[in-house]
């Protein structure tokens, strides 16, 4: 008998070590997923454009640009990861929390403006596969929307989306620093206007933190983390990381490609206008670059598909909504922006200020549900005592928000003009 008592505890011992194990591993994978979602969704085909316009532009200046974005995105992030985090609640929950109905109307702006975004994202796959492999862009745009579905109606769909965003991720950083080292930029003159710029520019400064942390992009990895149940004071430290790893990557991505355009900019080299990011790699490392820019372009649109559509759905939904509806809502809303695609062969100027416009919307009035909770609802908090200093630097990129905010109002009273 006490043979068999002695063999037996080895083998309870070993399956709970290999639980933990396990445990310790999915959670690994979704504080990956929902940084990365985070970063990809802000890395799609306007990030391409945008960082290699104003690199094109500005030189070696736009350095100081990045920086900045990048320590007001974090500001921005680490109050709305840890308030959502620790809360558990949705950004549209917590928005109905704090005043009715709120929560529907931030949804409303989102699935708006998520919905047209993903038109012109779906767009960039199309792009992204002709570059690549030479297909018709509707075609392309229709597979990488089939591709996007699919990963949703999966059987471990959770999984699927954490890994795939994971993956295309890298390679899409891999293949920004093949370029950025075959390019040679100044690298000491861009680390110089890092700290001392030639010029500074706030108005690039504020269109990068709008399409870094602008719209769903903001909330992407917040809703994903609070899906993968990693919520509650006892995850702060994991919230935490995931907040300012998502920007970072961001950053990365960004740097890698001012520098891979920095560098034939730099060799004297004028890049188109109308396709500035296709120019710089091909010009950087020939045809190899040109194909190379349709996997990372492709990549880009896929990842913001998925970070669009997964977001938009979360804030029509509750975390009581079945997930089985909650898939079908999503392959829906997927299906109708590649149908859209499809009718308007393209993601016309009109719409995507439309969209641009609705974004801007979002982040002042979400941050302020946020940074209110933080401040006066700390019921919601699970008794967690929020920091000051967190509080003091969100409510100054709460203000920088307001600017981006009127901006948009700007760009609906554009489109009312056209």
């Amino acid at each position: 008998m006490s043979h068999s008592s002695s063999g037996t505890a080895p083998d309870t011992a070993s399956g709970s070590t290999t639980t933990v194990a396990a445990k310790s591993a999915t959670r690994r994978t979704a504080i990956l997923g929902a940084m990365f979602l985070m970063a990809t969704s802000a890395i799609g085909p306007g990030f391409l454009t945008q960082t290699s316009v104003f690199t094109a532009r500005m030189g070696a200046a736009f350095a100081f640009a990045i920086l900045v974005s990048i320590l007001v995105d974090i500001a921005i992030q680490l109050n709305v990861w840890r308030v959502l985090g620790i809360s558990g609640m949705r950004a549209n929950e917590l928005g109905n929390t704090v005043v009715p109905y709120l929560g529907w109307v931030m949804a409303a702006f989102v699935f708006v403006g998520g919905a047209v975004f993903n038109i012109g994202n779906i767009a960039g796959t199309g792009l992204g596969l002709n570059a690549m492999l030479g297909l018709d862009p509707r075609i392309g745009g229709t597979i990488s929307a089939l591709i996007a579905i699919f990963v949703f109606i999966s059987k471990k769909a959770g999984l699927a989306l954490d890994r795939i965003v994971v993956g295309l991720g890298a390679v899409m950083i891999l293949l920004m620093l093949y370029v950025a080292v075959v390019s040679s930029p100044p690298v000491g003159e861009a680390l110089k206007n890092t700290v001392m710029p030639e010029e500074v520019d706030f108005l690039v400064i504020t269109t990068l933190i709008g399409g870094t942390v602008g719209g769903y992009i903001t909330f992407a990895g917040a809703h994903r983390m609070i899906d993968s149940r990693l919520t509650g004071p006892e995850h702060l430290k994991e919230i935490t990381q995931g907040s300012v790893l998502g920007i970072i990557v961001t950053g990365i991505m960004r740097a890698l490609l001012f520098l891979a355009v920095l560098g034939v900019v730099a060799a004297g080299v004028t890049l188109s206008q109308d396709n500035t990011a296709a120019d710089a790699f091909y010009n950087a490392a020939g045809e190899i670059g040109l194909r190379l820019f349709g996997v990372v372009l492709w990549a880009a649109g896929l990842t913001s598909v998925i970070g669009a559509s997964y977001t938009s759905i979360t804030f029509v939904t509750t975390q009581n909504t079945a997930p089985r509806l909650r898939t079908i809502l999503t392959v829906a809303f997927i299906a109708v922006c590649a149908v859209a695609f499809l009718l308007l062969n393209a993601a016309p100027q009109a719409l995507l200020i439309f969209a641009g416009a609705f974004n801007g919307l979002i982040l002042p009035i979400g941050f302020a549900v946020v940074l209110w909770v933080a401040w006066r609802r700390t019921d919601l908090l699970q008794g967690y005592r929020y920091p000051k200093w967190l509080l003091v630097i969100g409510g100054l990129a709460w203000v920088l928000t307001i600017f981006l905010g009127y901006k948009s109002f700007s760009g609906i009273a554009a489109l009312w003009a056209m």
